[in-house]
């Protein structure tokens, strides 16, 4: 299944992503509100387990890609986190765009029809998006798609003391 907006295709996953996603994910730029850059291996991995999952859903963490170019440009998508939230059990929204593509309103374009696949197609009841306080950027992403800011919580992945472990969840509801 392919999901188009008017600048985008979300879309399953294809071998040739693999290469401009391990770029993505070892990009410190990219991922300066996540613990580290990652691998090409953990990249991957990543990779194929979003795979599976989509198979398996018909939903997930989407590649993207830019219509005008047919060049892969991150991922945006729904996902149940794998590990317990206090506010678990949850489905989320997530992105993570190559930063050469940020500033362009591609994120919250994507989001929103993840959001549409989510709420119209399959039912879900609520969408929420988690991210580090200090992650401004994302956050307002989570407000021009129409998420509401809600309580802020120590992620439970990481340590005490770290400079990443408060975060803030955003939440949407399903009216229909």
């Amino acid at each position: 299944m392919e999901y188009h907006t008017e600048r985008l295709i979300l879309r399953q996953w294809k071998q040739s992503d693999r290469e401009p996603f391990a770029a993505l994910n070892a990009n410190p730029e990219v991922m300066r509100h996540f613990p580290k850059t990652r691998t090409r291996e953990e990249s991957d991995g990543m990779a194929k387990a979003i795979e599976q999952l989509i198979a398996q859903n018909g939903w997930g963490f989407w590649a993207v890609e830019e219509k005008s170019s047919g060049v892969f440009i991150g991922f945006v998508g729904l996902n149940i986190p794998g590990y317990e939230l206090p506010f678990s059990p949850v489905i989320e929204i997530g992105w993570r765009l190559d930063n050469a593509f940020w500033g362009k309103g591609y994120a919250p374009e994507a989001a929103r029809k993840a959001l549409e696949v989510g709420f119209e197609q399959f039912g879900m009841k609520e969408i929420v998006a988690f991210t580090a306080l200090d992650n401004v950027p994302s956050q307002r992403v989570m407000e021009k798609i129409g998420m509401q800011r809600g309580e802020e919580f120590d992620h439970p992945l990481l340590e005490e003391g770290h400079p990443l472990r408060r975060h803030v969840v955003y939440r949407i509801a399903n009216l229909k």
